[in-house]
């Protein structure tokens, strides 16, 4: 332990006692069981942190708590034995590869102390264990285990005092080091969510989950070399110049769940203040590259779309400020969210347009609402806010910037080329394409750490927002922003469960939608429906009619009468996915036929007699069934287009041309 932490020892009592008083004045947003006072010193030479912390913790639940359960996430990279190690190597391209042991981490807690209180004060250091709870990997450290000498009671507050040391990983998972910029998250002994029925829910580390935590108020102080700027959670209460070369920081931040910073000399700094009618003012805060600063009103105005309009849909944003980090080049510590503070991520060649980078910036900062406001259990059900909020995301796009076009990077990404004539659909940005790769290989209900890593952005993420998008095209978007926001507003600074969004969902569309939710969540259904055949010939009665008593050759239509023809055409449901669809027929003179197929046979027929031939038939014309993995099979026309696969093939000649000459170009 550094010098200059053991001196802030002697007022770590004052310090806690502050924290609880200061806020208590304030209105209680959330429960705030679990407050954190912290200090922390960086070495960015040595790429460790030294840290101390006092945690206040009040058990909330009607069952008493023998154990205390801590994360220590840093331990994922130890080395490669553990969970979140194997789990990596399933995946095509592992992110953690052969890296000399700097650049592995640790997280090692060196000494923790009961404080005085309901409590006598105790030394719980040699209490301390390691469990695996999920896997029983006896490898894994992700998760430390201290046995109390007494069970706190219902309603009591235990004060518990912490050391611990840290070494700063090379980026992986957003966090982490890249020269001298350094962005920490999960870098502190971090207590699990007590449960009601006497449980600790404290989850290993995986490589396809996130995060779980109870709500409080935090108060933490970082040391960092003097003229680093920094950004942090929460509001800076001030700045103290060491005799050491060093500054130390102060920020605080009542009711959030997690606590996030970041630091370096690089950072430039620029502010804006968001303001629109009926909803709270926020000063927003920039932290920016400079080679991007072309970009900086971008960032802004992409940040004052979401706390615009999911303030306006679901509920409005509470805390008065946020800060928005533009991560250092190549830091792979881009597209991630905390409390007040999301990282986003742009490119030094990003045109306007192509989605980026409005796209993951309007993300990050939406999940200031879903997961930031509701505080769902990420390790199990992490769709509750990716999901959602991939959803969420789409829309504000379409709505604030319309459809953005295609735009292909080249040279390892560095050199895009806009394809402004391609628009981009809104499945596009839902994720269809990674959904329908892994559409049979989990199952939504399934809880998340339990996902095979390769599945869960495409079931977390995309199915998600595709069945939410089908929904809002079924049952229209008021009905499926109503759903939203009350969840919103019920689940805020709680830890709402599936079963809470669906049973609004039901409520809220006054629908039975069991049946739906039993094939998007409970099972892994697939939905596809295909026009299978068409046909469309003139009515004519072949062999014998009668004529009086007698059967006679049938002859030809008699001059004069119109020519009818009969249509033919079969759908069918190609996978078990059952949704009711709407059948479109659109004949030669014009005439349309809409049916209602309700699904649920394997196929159908139907048949017409009009004056007319079809010209095509067409499964979900409008595209209501986001769903569907393959609408290239929904439609069929009576006679085949013969230029369209030439038309097809050229056009991609003509891209893949173009392409040719801008790279050309690029050297000339």
């Amino acid at each position: 332990m550094l010098p200059s932490l053991l001196r802030l020892c002697a007022c770590a009592a004052f310090c806690a006692t502050f924290l609880t008083t200061a806020v208590a004045q304030e209105p209680l947003a959330s429960a705030r069981n679990a407050n954190y006072t912290l200090w922390v010193r960086l070495d960015p030479a040595a790429k460790t942190l030294d840290g101390r912390g006092i945690l206040a913790w009040r058990n909330d639940t009607p069952a008493a708590a023998n154990e205390l359960w801590f994360h220590l996430y840093w331990n994922a990279w130890l080395n490669s034995n553990s969970t979140w190690m194997r789990e990596d190597t399933l995946r095509a391209r592992p992110r953690f590869g052969r890296f000399p042991p700097p650049e592995w981490a640790y997280i090692r807690v060196h000494a923790m102390k009961l404080l005085a209180g309901p409590f006598p004060e105790a030394d719980l250091t040699a209490q301390m264990r390691f469990a695996a709870p999920d896997d029983g990997n006896p490898e894994d450290r992700t998760v430390l285990v201290v046995t109390l000498p007494r069970a706190v009671r219902p309603g009591e507050i235990i004060r518990v005092e912490f050391l611990w040391t840290a070494k700063i990983p090379r980026t992986i998972a957003r966090t982490g080091y890249r020269g001298n910029f350094f962005f920490l998250a999960h870098w502190f002994p971090k207590l699990g969510v007590f449960q009601p029925d006497g449980t600790w829910n404290c989850h290993q580390f995986h490589s396809a989950t996130e995060f779980f935590s109870d709500y409080g108020v935090y108060d933490v102080q970082i040391t960092v070399p003097r003229g680093w700027v920094v950004g942090a959670t929460g509001v800076r209460l001030g700045v103290t110049n060491n005799p050491d070369g060093t500054a130390t920081y102060r920020f605080e931040q009542a009711d959030v769940h997690d606590f996030a910073w970041t630091t370096s000399p690089d950072y430039r700094e620029a502010t804006r203040r968001f303001e629109h009618p009926g909803l709270k003012a926020v000063e927003m805060r920039l932290l920016y590259q400079a080679e991007h600063e072309s970009q900086v009103d971008r960032h802004f105005r992409a940040t004052e779309a979401a706390l615009q309009y999911y303030g306006l849909w679901f509920g409005e944003y509470p805390y008065g400020h946020v800060t928005i980090i533009d991560p250092a080049y190549q830091s792979g510590a881009g597209g991630m969210e905390y409390p007040t503070l999301f990282t986003a991520g742009t490119r030094y060649w990003n045109p306007f347009g192509g989605g980026s980078p409005e796209g993951v910036t309007i993300h990050e900062a939406g999940h200031q609402f879903w997961y930031g406001l509701v505080g769902n259990n990420e390790f199990e059900h992490a769709w509750l806010d990716e999901g959602l909020n991939t959803f969420s995301e789409a829309r504000v796009m379409s709505v604030a910037y319309g459809q953005p076009f295609f735009v292909r990077r080249f040279f390892r990404g560095f050199v895009p080329v806009a394809a402004r004539d391609i628009l981009m659909d809104f499945s596009v940005d839902l994720g269809l394409d990674r959904y329908r790769d892994v559409a049979r290989r989990d199952i939504q209900a399934t809880p998340t750490f339990r996902y095979f890593p390769v599945t869960a952005s495409g079931i977390t993420y995309s199915k998600t927002g595709l069945w939410l998008g089908t929904m809002e095209r079924m049952y229209g978007w008021e009905t499926t922003r109503k759903i939203l926001s009350t969840f919103f507003q019920r689940g805020k600074f709680r830890h709402p469960k599936p079963e809470d969004f669906l049973a609004v969902a039901q409520e809220v569309s006054g629908r039975d939608m069991s049946p739906f939710f039993d094939q998007v969540f409970y099972k892994a259904a697939v939905f596809d429906f295909a026009v299978e055949s068409v046909q469309s010939r003139e009515v004519r009665t072949l062999g014998y009619v009668e004529r009086g008593t007698e059967l006679v050759p049938a002859e030809a239509q008699p001059a004069g009468e119109t020519k009818l023809y009969e249509t033919r055409v079969v759908v069918r449901r190609v996978h078990d996915g059952i949704l009711p669809v709407e059948v479109l027929l659109k004949f030669e003179n014009g005439e349309e036929v809409r049916e209602l197929w309700d699904g649920q046979a394997l196929w159908k027929l139907y048949t017409y007699v009009k004056p007319a031939r079809l010209a095509y038939a067409a499964l979900d014309p409008e595209r209501k069934i986001l769903l569907d993995v393959n609408y290239t099979n929904n439609s069929q026309r009576l006679v085949w287009q013969a230029d369209l696969p030439a038309t097809k093939w050229a056009s991609k000649w003509m891209i893949w041309l173009q392409d040719l000459m801008h790279t050309l170009l690029f050297f000339l």
